[in-house]
């Protein structure tokens, strides 16, 4: 059988996309809608000084096409914080027009070949520490989508070796290397969690970057022959600032 490679693991995360109600939106009142706004700016607010302390972090995204309107993405110690958050959400007034349309459940994880290299359970080193408990970058643009390794008879991941593994892991790694300063990213674990096995979140200034780093990839062995991919979600960041003016109907 092959030998399982070890896991560090941090912030639980959250992408959570809805649909917003448009057609209801501009049934209400304007200072029913101001009212709502000005609530919402608070809960974020409340976010806001979570991330001050390092205790979490937050980003809102605009969604680029049909497959919802916003994407929130939230990093929590635990799970309950998550769920505190998302019915903090659904209780709001402005909650009644946000309508489900997606959600992810994972956990920031880095697979630890040396094991050593991570420190222990009470210590880890700043490096790790920093890429398991991470304050997202608010650059212009965010792209998340799931993926899985493959268990056919001719390309079964979880049956090759953990050399073989690591070799084209670490051949993958290098490709990305190329875009540091361009791209960022984001690994989250989702195996027991949620429908696919891992979650990738990518930010970027351009989004051409997404595209390019996607595609080279894509020639990497490790994602020729093992990689399947879910649905991707491109977002443009949506500053608390800018709520109030996204939301306004004139």
């Amino acid at each position: 059988m092959a030998e399982a490679v070890v896991t560090v693991d941090g912030w639980s995360a959250l992408h959570d996309t809805r649909h917003f109600d448009w057609t209801s939106w501009k049934s209400i009142s304007e200072d029913e809608r101001n009212k709502a706004i000005k609530e919402f700016e608070e809960l974020i607010k409340q976010w806001e000084t979570v991330e001050e302390n390092k205790e979490g972090s937050h980003s809102i995204f605009k969604v680029v096409g049909n497959k919802a309107d916003l994407m929130f993405i939230f990093l929590r110690e635990t799970m309950d914080e998550l769920e505190e958050i998302k019915t903090a959400i659904n209780k709001s007034v402005l909650g009644d027009f946000l309508i489900p349309a997606y959600s992810y459940v994972s956990i920031i994880e880095m697979t630890m070949h040396d094991p050593m290299k991570a420190g222990d359970d009470r210590e880890l080193s700043p490096y790790v520490k920093e890429r398991l408990r991470p304050i997202m970058p608010k650059w212009e643009h965010a792209c998340f989508y799931p993926m899985a390794r493959r268990r056919e008879p001719e390309a079964n991941w979880f049956t090759i070796d953990k050399e073989e593994r690591t070799k084209l892991l670490y051949e993958h790694g290098m490709t990305g290397r190329k875009y540091a300063g361009k791209v960022k990213e984001i690994i989250t674990g989702s195996i027991g969690l949620d429908e696919w096995e891992w979650g990738v979140t990518l930010f970027a200034h351009d989004p051409l970057q997404f595209k390019k780093i996607v595609y080279e990839m894509r020639f990497d062995e490790v994602t020729t022959k093992y990689a399947e991919f879910g649905d991707f979600i491109m977002g443009n960041y949506l500053a608390a600032d800018e709520l109030a003016g996204y939301l306004a109907l004139s």
